[in-house]
């Protein structure tokens, strides 16, 4: 722990005698004994917790530490604070320190806070561990002035009645009964009386806490752009953006009048009914109860959906729906609006830019998720994609400091790391643990901080030592331990000629391969950085790979030893990662520029960085502006708000339609097209080296902040001008 605590760990008495639960296993040893582990009853908690104080003098300062397990939402004095904490494992389990001064009185004060434990086992939550509760420590000028102890009292929030789970199981429907609800809970006693409430239990908690070191969620109220009235009791309302959050909504009626509330990313094919049965895997129809309250019911969800619309319907008569009341209280990381902006004569490649920030936002929650909707978990893969895009899009490297460290941290299971973390879900994908080394040297790069390079270069090291194992004569063989993906989903692989089965088939393949080749030269780069001494690892592998997978004859790559097909992945990672011979590299370039999207969103990050590494700068232009079936163009032809799982709806089975995998355009536009990039890590020299297509991009200007400042680089009519912070050197290279 970075601190000692005065405070006790409280919990729901029901949990008392409940030996925690070990979750960490590989996910080739399942051990379905965990959840049968778990009592029923214990799933989905909704606790309430409240302690009344007095307050002789205001402090000058004052501070809250507090976290729950598995999450909570803080109200001091009936006014919301904050939520979180940032999801973690028990050994390094995160507390957020609140600045609460704003909110206390002199006199009586109540803090307030609303526990949730789900106890499934997902990549939303660390939890089905039977670990609940939550610590709070309130600081005032220095002193602690209230802790979490027996004092404190708690009441089940009965009101929540379990829809059943949506997704893979991350999430639990909340069907609401306004009758059960205890108003004002969150008040002062002088304002709620509650006698009636029981102590919570003191426990002895193994959490390892330690101080967040990421903000807290941003959370803000979001007013509909529409609402259309269907029947006379049914009402369709359009927030005008897919978002991250809950609906809002205040009514009235008859004791036992339900509202059906219904949220959805997209309408039906009517254009006027919300498509809650989305094609994502969740069914987002929940049941409202009114109470027969003089007062309006307030509906509040706790947990968080994806949703850009929302209808109500109801069959009582005596419902009164306050449509004033109606938004969304939207979350998601916090971001500074026109941090980082883009404008430009291509209208579409503005369209494109605003789907992939969006979905870059509303995907930056506590961690990065790979959709907000169906998963709710951080992908190691995706990371490469997201974290890229933004560290430019918000200028804040923490978020992405912390996924590094919250997957160096996985390695307590596997020195090979998880494919999600944090979360109580095992899942372990070999091409995206070969890919962290390269997520850690590209925040090197932006951020210029040596002394963490140093501190998780040995983690990097290790996924290059567990690799070692499944290598014979330069090549990696039958990595069985962990799924081979290539790409996702399975229909857009271009026909990879290898059996990707879990675990894998027998053999050796090119895109595993290429990856751990690319993990080893930026670990090389990494050592190279630090002074470390290091016999060059490149040369064999290099020619062994060639060897396997090279194809004289076409001038190409082919997928596999014994194959004969030569797919767009094989060819894109082999020109990335340096491993075509030059007198290749036409050909190669001729195939992707043949073959053009023939791969999933996530693999065109790395399609577009090798065609930009090859000075293909015009088909970057041409893939990114493109309205191919395949293409971010076919996303906004389809109303994409933020952008797609898949290239279309319907070219995955479940696609999602916000999945800040696909913002590869964010970075690509930046480092490649305007081409900003680090001449030094931190910023502190840029080169600017433009390739600007300037029959298709007449004007443009983008502004970015980096390490070092705000930069901004402005094309009129073919005229390029650059303003960096004036303490930093620009390198022009090809202007």
């Amino acid at each position: 722990m970075d601190k000692i605590w005065s405070a006790k760990w409280i919990q729901d008495p029901s949990f008392l005698g409940k030996a925690s639960l070990s979750m960490l296993h590989k996910e080739m040893e399942p051990r379905p004994e965990l959840a049968a582990a778990h009592p029923e009853e214990l799933r989905n908690r909704h606790m309430l917790v409240r302690k009344v104080w007095s307050l002789e003098t205001m402090p000058s300062s004052a501070y809250l530490d507090i976290t729950a397990d598995d999450y909570y939402k803080l109200y001091v004095n009936g006014r919301f604070v904050a939520q979180g904490p940032a999801q973690g494992y028990p050994f390094h389990y995160f507390y957020n320190r609140l600045d609460v001064r704003p909110y206390l009185a002199e006199g009586e004060n109540v803090v307030a806070v609303h526990v949730y434990y789900q106890g499934l086992i997902n990549r939303a939550y660390n939890s089905g561990d039977l670990r609940q509760g939550l610590i709070a420590e309130l600081v005032a000028d220095g002193e602690v002035l209230l802790g979490t102890d027996g004092t404190w009292k708690y009441a089940a929030a009965e009101e929540f009645v379990s829809g059943g789970t949506v997704g893979y199981e991350t999430q639990y429907l909340e069907n609401i009964d306004a009758r059960l609800v205890k108003r004002g809970w969150r008040d002062t006693a002088s304002l709620y009386d509650d006698s009636n409430w029981q102590p919570c239990a003191e426990v002895e908690s193994d959490h390892t806490l330690v101080l967040q070191p990421t903000p807290t969620l941003s959370v803000y109220e979001k007013l509909p752009v529409r609402v259309e009235e269907l029947a006379p009791m049914r009402v369709l309302i359009d927030f005008g953006t897919e978002v991250t959050g809950q609906l809002f909504v205040r009514a009235r009626g008859a004791g036992g009048d339900v509202i059906e509330v219904r949220c959805a990313e997209e309408l039906e094919e009517d254009g006027r009914s919300a498509k809650y049965r989305m094609r994502c895997n969740c069914t987002y129809a929940e049941r409202w109860t009114l109470s027969d309250s003089e007062e309006w019911d307030v509906l509040e969800f706790y947990d968080y959906k994806a949703f850009r619309y929302a209808e109500l319907e109801w069959s009582g008569e005596d419902v009164r729906v306050d449509w004033t009341s109606l938004r969304a209280v939207v979350r998601h990381y916090p971001m500074e609006e026109g941090g980082c902006t883009w404008s430009s004569s291509d209208s579409l490649v503005d369209r494109i830019w605003d789907i992939c920030r969006n979905g870059v936002i509303y995907g930056s929650q506590e961690n990065f998720v790979d959709c907000p909707s169906r998963e709710k978990g951080q992908y190691l893969g995706d990371n490469t994609i997201i974290g890229h895009a933004h560290m430019y899009l918000s200028g804040d490297l923490r978020l992405v400091r912390k996924s590094l460290e919250d997957f160096a941290r996985s390695t307590a299971l596997c020195p090979g790391m998880l494919a999600v973390a944090p979360g109580s879900f095992m899942q372990e994908i070999a091409d995206f643990s070969l890919q962290w080394p390269m997520q850690l040297w590209q925040y090197y790069r932006q951020s210029g901080d040596r002394v963490f390079l140093a501190e998780l270069y040995p983690v990097a090291l290790g996924i290059l030592e567990y690799f070692a194992r499944y290598e014979q004569d330069g090549l990696l063989r039958n990595v069985t331990e962990k799924w081979n993906l290539v790409d996702w989903p399975e229909n857009l692989r271009d026909e990879y000629d290898f059996p990707l089965t879990k675990p894998v088939g027998e053999g050796c393949h090119s895109v595993i391969n290429a990856f751990y080749y690319g993990c080893m030269a930026v670990v090389q780069d990494i050592e190279t950085e630090l002074g470390v001494p290091f016999e060059d690892r490149l040369p064999l592998r290099r020619k062994a790979y060639r060897e396997a997978f090279y194809r004289e004859s076409s001038g190409l790559f082919v997928d596999a030893v014994g194959s004969s097909h030569s797919s767009l992945h094989a060819n894109a990672l082999s020109l990335l990662f340096g491993l075509v011979p030059e007198e290749a590299k036409g050909s190669v370039v001729a195939l992707l520029r043949e073959k053009r999207f023939s791969c999933g969103v996530y693999m065109a990050y790395f399609v577009l960085k090798a065609l930009a590494k090859a000075g293909e700068y015009e088909l970057v232009y041409d893939l990114i502006s493109s309205e191919d079936t395949r293409s971010w163009g076919n996303m906004v032809r389809e109303g994409a708000t933020t952008c797609f799982e898949a290239w279309g709806k319907d070219q995955k089975w479940n696609t999602s339609l916000c999945h800040p995998w696909a913002s590869a355009p964010i970075p690509v536009l930046i480092e490649d097209i305007v081409g900003l990039q680090p001449g030094r890590p931190g910023w502190t020299e840029i080169r600017f080296a433009p390739r600007i297509p300037t029959s298709r991009l007449e004007r443009f200007e983008l502004t970015v902040q980096v390490a070092s400042g705000v930069i901004n680089v402005r094309c009129e009519q073919g005229q390029l001008s650059i303003e960096a912070p004036p303490h930093v050197k620009v390198v022009r290279a090809g202007v």
